[in-house]
Parts: C-alpha cells; structure tokens; sequence
C-alpha cells in the first residue's frame, strides 16, 4: 500500500509514465520483507525500451521492472533509491520523505 502521496501527485506521475517520460513517484511502504525500510521510488515509463536503456545506466537489470500492463517502473529501495534520488535532483522527495 501507498502512503504519503495525494490522488494529483499520483495522477501526474500516471500521466507522465503513460506519455513515455521517465517519471519518478516516492511514498511510504510497508513489507514485512524489508520491514527497516519505509519508503519506496517507482521511476516509470510507459516506453519499456526507454525504461531498459535508463535502468541499464543506472545498474538495474530489465528483469527488476514491474511490468505492469499501463504503468511498468522500477521499484528503488535504500541506498540506491537515495542515490538515484540525489543523481536526478528529487530533492522535494528526499526531504519530504527523509531519505
């Protein structure tokens, strides 16, 4: 479940991942996985090959995307979600989220 994120702010990252933009999305997350981290960075993009090619920089494997059938992203979590934050200048993120 989603925490600490409104149904605009999540409407616009919708829009942008739908238009083929890399778009990035933090909120709150809870999984009794990894129950130290609380927060999680969706980074989408509706076109897959863009997606690869932007995760292949970023050291992320194409198997790691979520292919959701509209809205396929990655799922960033500690160190490299904050460095992949701090690397794209997701400031409001990091400091709204205390990452």
């Amino acid at each position: 479940m989603a925490f600490g994120i409104n149904r605009k702010e999540l409407d616009i990252w919708k829009h942008k991942v739908a238009n083929g933009e890399i778009a990035f999305i933090t909120h709150y997350w809870v999984h009794p996985k990894y129950p130290h981290i609380k927060t999680v960075t969706k980074v989408g993009c509706a076109d897959i090959d863009k997606l690869i090619v932007w995760g292949n920089k970023e050291g992320l494997a194409p198997e790691w995307i979520d292919r959701h059938p509209r809205y396929p992203h990655f799922d960033l979590i500690g160190e490299r979600q904050r460095n992949i934050l701090y690397k794209y200048h997701q400031y409001e993120q990091i400091e709204r989220f205390n990452i």
